[in-house]
């Protein structure tokens, strides 16, 4: 391959913007392989990595050009997480604080240990997304950890055929009620505690038990007509109770008792 004199990174006859775009294309794990078979030499990718890191080059007294030390990698990257990517072979420390400064950096790491995992959920839920599409499966505590932060995060673990446990599915419906629409079959324990959260979740919860069903109506009264629409005539006590919680509930039931209508009307329901 042709160099110039000054062995530049940039004096290939290869334009150094689609040099640039096909790194980025390539991704982390490639890109050890890419420059090999451009065949740089290692002053090339020292000097292309202090370029991309916005460092000047370092050299020895003697003006042997430096590698990117760890301390310099540290810099970078609590600048902006996201620089890893042209990083070959961080340590754990160079990989936790470019997590720690965006959790997203990790898309970039390959094979991060468990502790890298979590600090990139604890920052940025989704990250777990990036972790499943590198073929690990997280574990209990990694995704404890991403639900823990925003429940939505359970639909990444799901839709990859992983089954999350009891626990997870509960703290993740415990953050973010709704996210019990992801879970298949979820037992009495989460949906109770997905209705508690948001009422509304009874709407994806099929056949619900009255106890579900109470704690729905108490939440939100009006959520009673979920029930309703889900063929399920509830019980007096669920009527009752999601009068008690919003006379306006009263609309949905169509054979109000006469117990229900008296609530109704002590809280200032007319017509009933």
């Amino acid at each position: 391959m042709y160099r110039s004199d000054n062995n530049n990174l940039h004096d290939h006859k290869i334009p150094a913007k689609q040099i640039l775009e096909l790194i980025e294309s390539l991704g982390d794990d490639k890109l050890t392989a890419f420059f090999k078979q451009m065949d740089y030499t290692e002053k090339e990718k020292i000097l292309y990595l202090y370029q991309k890191l916005y460092i000047t080059p370092k050299y020895d007294k003697n003006g042997k050009l430096l590698p990117v030390s760890e301390t310099d990698q540290l810099a970078a990257v609590i600048e902006n997480g996201r620089i890893i990517f042209y990083i070959p072979n961080p340590s754990e420390k160079v990989q936790l604080a470019a997590v720690n400064q965006t959790g997203d950096a990790i898309e970039y790491i390959k094979n991060p240990s468990e502790d890298v995992q979590l600090a990139a959920v604890n920052n940025y839920s989704d990250a777990i997304g990036y972790i499943i599409e590198k073929g690990i499966i997280p574990s209990e505590d990694v995704q404890l950890a991403a639900v823990n932060k925003d429940g939505t995060a359970i639909h990444y673990i799901i839709e990859k055929g992983i089954i999350p446990s009891e626990d997870v599915q509960w703290a993740a419906v415990n953050q973010y009620g709704l996210a019990i629409r992801n879970i298949k079959n979820p037992s009495e324990k989460v949906q109770l505690a997905a209705v508690n959260k948001d009422g509304n979740a009874i709407d994806y919860i099929k056949n619900p038990s009255e106890d579900v069903q109470l704690a729905a109506v108490n939440k939100d009264g009006r959520v009673i007509l979920y029930i309703i629409e889900k063929g399920i005539t509830p019980s007096e006590d669920v009527q009752l109770a999601a009068v008690n919680k919003d006379v306006r509930a009263i609309r949905f039931i169509k054979k109000p008792s006469e117990k229900v209508k008296q609530l109704a009307r002590g809280k200032g329901m007319k017509n009933v």
